[in-house]
């Protein structure tokens, strides 16, 4: 198993990063969140998860073990694969999991595109007792994001893009937040992305 990458970054896209070891580029998937930390030619650390195919090698990147180790948890379910556990990832936070999970919150589940009220119940009925409580994440587990961020509107955009929604989708549900975020703060790339994520499933 790679357990993480230590690189410079030198290529970013909407969906995942290129890490540069030892002159080899790896290219990494992440969520949005984990993106919003690299910058192009800065030196980046990332935790890592290798899924291995017949036809493919394919690494998942993550600003903390305590992420990838949900990331690979979430995988544990029936009907859960990497793409699905990044999307859930992308949506929450590894403790608003742990919460949506051991409150039995259907309707936090289902904010992830790809779960329906079906596939929630399944997921906590198979991971209630794997996920462990909000706020017990040992200290080695966690770690600061991989670098600077990134101009947060084109990493939402990206982010949902990615996950599905139509490029339009996504601005109108970035204005639609752009008011409710605080003003003259820095803005939380995976918190933007949560707001959008809401109003796109109410609408």
């Amino acid at each position: 198993m790679i357990a993480h990458v230590d690189g410079t970054v030198s290529g970013l896209a909407p969906d995942g990063a290129v890490i540069d070891v030892g002159g080899v580029g790896l290219q990494v998937q992440c969520t949005p969140g984990t993106l919003a930390g690299l910058r192009l030619g800065e030196r980046a650390k990332v935790a890592t998860s290798l899924l291995v195919r017949e036809d493919a090698l394919t690494l998942y990147g993550f600003a903390s073990e305590d992420e990838r180790n949900v990331f690979e948890l979430l995988q544990t379910a029936s009907g859960v694969g990497p793409r699905l556990a990044l999307a859930m990832l992308a949506v929450h936070s590894p403790d608003a999991l742990r919460r949506a999970v051991a409150t039995e919150d259907l309707n936090a589940l289902i904010q992830v595109p790809g779960i329906g009220k079906k596939g929630a119940q399944r997921i906590v009925l198979e991971l209630k007792d794997r996920l462990g409580v909000a706020g017990d994440i040992p200290a080695a587990a966690q770690s600061a994001k991989p670098g600077g961020v990134a101009p947060w509107r084109d990493q939402v955009r990206a982010g949902l893009v990615n996950l599905g929604w139509a490029a339009r989708d996504a601005d109108l549900a970035i204005a639609a937040i752009e008011p409710e975020l605080p003003a003259g703060a820095e803005v939380n790339v995976a918190t933007a992305l949560r707001a959008a994520l809401k109003k796109l499933s109410r609408s």
